[in-house]
């Protein structure tokens, strides 16, 4: 589910965290432009890990900048192809379900990835498993067991200034998306088992 990834970049320490410490003022630099950003082929970044190699901080001429060249390791989600993992039902609609983790929202489970006789029910709102005469319900916000089947990226392209009116916010997709699947015996809500 978690992987450290190597990352080489240059980190820019303004005279605002001079009064730090070299090694915070450097982590907070790569936590603010890493945490909680995807990046593609890689995954969601999470936090720094530690640093490998900085570099002497060069300063800026008029800027006061010091530019460090450092290496460094990050730990990133991205659970791999077969993964179990445990998740939250956040949503359901004839499109499919939509799992949440903690610090994850983009797991979708189409209705064709679910067990057989798994059928939607429109007043509920919810996905319903007829399994032996039983009524099984894909409730909101139940602790689902899911498996991980397939990642979606998505280039984040900045738009130009003449096209952010034209290209609203819903349209955007999200940078990385997992698809899941509950049709196997020990997915799906963990009540059930």
């Amino acid at each position: 589910m978690f992987i450290l990834t190597t990352i080489s970049d240059l980190v820019q320490i303004s005279p605002e965290d001079f009064n730090k410490p070299s090694v915070e003022a450097i982590e907070d630099n790569i936590n603010a432009k890493y945490a909680n950003k995807v990046i593609q082929k890689i995954g969601l970044c999470i936090c720094l890990y530690d640093i490998l190699k900085a570099s002497e901080g060069l300063i800026g001429h008029r800027t006061g900048i010091v530019n460090v060249n450092v290496e460094f390791r990050l730990i990133v989600f991205r659970p791999f192809k077969g993964e179990i993992l445990f998740g939250k039902i956040s949503s359901s609609s004839p499109a499919g379900i939509k799992i949440r983790l903690d610090f994850f929202d983009d797991i979708f489970v189409p209705p064709h990835l679910l067990f057989e006789e798994t059928q939607f029910d429109h007043a509920e709102q919810v996905f319903i498993w007829r399994n032996d005469g039983n009524e099984l319900f894909f409730d909101k916000n139940e602790t689902v067991r899911f498996r991980v089947e397939a990642e979606t990226w998505n280039d984040q392209s900045p738009t130009a200034p003449s096209e952010r009116d034209t290209t609203s916010a819903i349209g955007r997709k999200s940078p990385y998306t997992i698809e899941a699947s509950m049709s196997q015996g020990g997915l799906g809500p963990t009540l059930w088992w």
